[in-house]
């Protein structure tokens, strides 16, 4: 015989039920009531009622051409959230910049963010306490004051640079990534022995910046778009074991440069941290991931930022020309280029400022959250939207930069030929998420664009012409290798980069 619920049981059971539906009701109809109160003054920016997105496809540049139809900012619904796109010079300075303190959050990343980074990447971290001590901790190695300690370093990489382009020219790009990753080596762990990028403990680092590059997009894995998944072992188990990979090998290039420092070698950012855990209140985790999350950060980016420098020096024989005028006219053939002559020479800044502005390298930008409603004009991005600054489609904008496709460094200079002061590159982001590394990564595109241009005349090859576009559909692009034909312009160049390095 079949047992039953008793008759009072099962009615306690229903009201319980029945009076959970009509909390659950009651809150739903609440919240509509204050949004469309809330909203109905200031609507949503314009534009497509809905926008399916996903992975692939070069999103950033739909959005520049829904930037082109609706406007400065336009707006759309994914699902229930609603995603701000500003694809606007003025409009990323009325929003990014000035709403910092509102848009200092980022959406909840379950796959890339908590699960591959343990919560403890400062990309992805949200606002709050931990994004503050986290920066904090950044800062203190990354200021200008002690930006400009790296440079005697970054000079000397850079040399080598050249001597690797007149060694072996056809592989440029790889000679940039071997400087990058010297650099936040050196920085990081204080490896003072050459770093190569075919040494494991790097190739490894790529290997973990290439994952995270492959989840980061929002709602790309399942369990971004179902949360509720995220405790299902088959559907986790992937990322899991790759962030335990990941933390052991950020572990264990912080203890190396434990022992290094024991050893007598210089300090670097790993053992700062390590020296200051307490005072900075930082976990084992938090330090391994603040140090290894410098590659992914610093590397693979400049890296991409010098490969595009010479891309466009190769396409654009006249503005390299002028370059090398200035260069030849502060500098001349008789000596290497150094940071002192940097005041000397704007048209080289203006040179890579232009190279960041014609291919950005975090070409979409990252997603931020608004923490607040924040009124732009007659509109509203209300609060909990996701907003994102399409750096394509702001490097792009006409009014600020008239004939954007053309290649033009002279737009950063003034009557007198001296940098604007009023022009700002977004290539590091905005407002309270601005990558801190952008001082040491400005450092490293100065002095490579100087000594290269200086060093070579670089030109396309008519048999294998470059593919402008040739770079790769992620978060933080990566230049496809292509062939640039570099003419050694300075007599003696390989004696005279020599002996600047012994």
């Amino acid at each position: 015989m079949t047992q039953q619920l008793p008759t009072n049981r099962l009615s306690a059971l229903e009201v319980l039920a029945a009076a959970l539906g009509c909390v659950l009701a009651l809150s739903l109809v609440r919240r509509w009531i204050n949004d469309k109160s809330r909203r109905s003054a200031f609507p949503l920016p314009p534009g497509p009622s809905t926008l399916w997105t996903s992975p692939g496809g070069r999103l950033p540049f739909t959005f520049a051409q829904l930037t082109e139809m609706y406007g400065p900012v336009f707006a759309f619904k994914k699902g229930a959230r609603v995603v701000c796109v500003v694809g606007r010079y003025q409009a990323a300075v009325d929003i990014m910049q000035k709403h910092g303190a509102d848009l200092a959050d980022r959406p909840r990343s379950i796959a890339a963010g908590e699960l591959l980074s343990g919560g403890k990447r400062t990309l992805l971290v949200g606002a709050g306490d931990r994004l503050r001590k986290l920066r904090k901790a950044l800062h203190s190695h990354l200021t200008p004051s002690v930006a400009i300690q790296y440079r005697p370093m970054q000079a000397k990489l850079a040399m080598n640079v050249v001597l690797d382009i007149l060694r072996d020219p056809e592989h440029h790009v790889e000679h940039a990534r071997r400087y990058a990753a010297s650099v936040v080596m050196t920085m990081t762990y204080g490896k003072t022995e050459p770093t190569l990028y075919t040494d494991p403990e790097v190739q490894e680092m790529v290997v973990h910046a290439t994952r995270l590059g492959s989840v980061i997009p929002l709602d790309y894995h399942i369990v971004d778009r179902f949360p509720i998944l995220k405790n299902v072992p088959f559907v986790t188990s992937t990322l899991r074991q790759w962030h335990k990979e990941e933390l052991g090998l950020f572990s264990s290039l912080v203890d190396g440069a434990r022992v290094r420092a024991k050893e007598g070698a210089p300090p670097c950012f790993a053992t700062y941290l390590l020296e200051n855990q307490q005072q900075l209140e930082l976990s084992e985790d938090e330090i391994a991931y603040l140090a290894g999350s410098m590659f992914g950060a610093g590397s693979d980016t400049s890296a991409t930022a010098i490969a595009f420098m010479v891309m466009a020096a190769a396409t654009h024989p006249k503005a390299q020309a002028e370059v090398q005028a200035q260069l030849d006219s502060v500098v001349g053939r008789d000596r290497v280029p150094t940071f002192d002559d940097e005041s000397l020479l704007p048209l080289v800044t203006a040179f890579y400022l232009e190279a960041y502005r014609w291919r950005p390298v975090s070409y979409g930008g990252f997603a931020h959250r608004a923490t607040s409603d924040i009124r732009w004009g007659e509109y509203v991005i209300p609060t909990g939207a996701m907003v994102i600054g399409n750096h394509w489609s702001i490097a792009r904008d006409p009014d600020v930069f008239p004939d954007p496709e053309q290649f033009r460094p002279s737009r950063w200079l003034d009557e007198s030929g001296k940098l604007k002061g009023d022009m700002t590159s977004f290539n590091f982001g905005f407002g309270r998420r601005v990558c801190v590394g952008q001082h040491v990564a400005n450092s490293s595109l100065f002095i490579n664009t100087t000594l290269i241009l200086w060093a070579f005349n670089i030109s396309d090859d008519p048999a294998k012409p470059i593919d402008t576009m040739g770079f790769t559909d992620t978060a933080n692009v990566r230049v496809k290798p292509f062939k640039a034909v570099f003419s050694p312009r300075v007599p003696r160049v390989q004696e005279l980069v020599e002996s600047c390095i012994d």
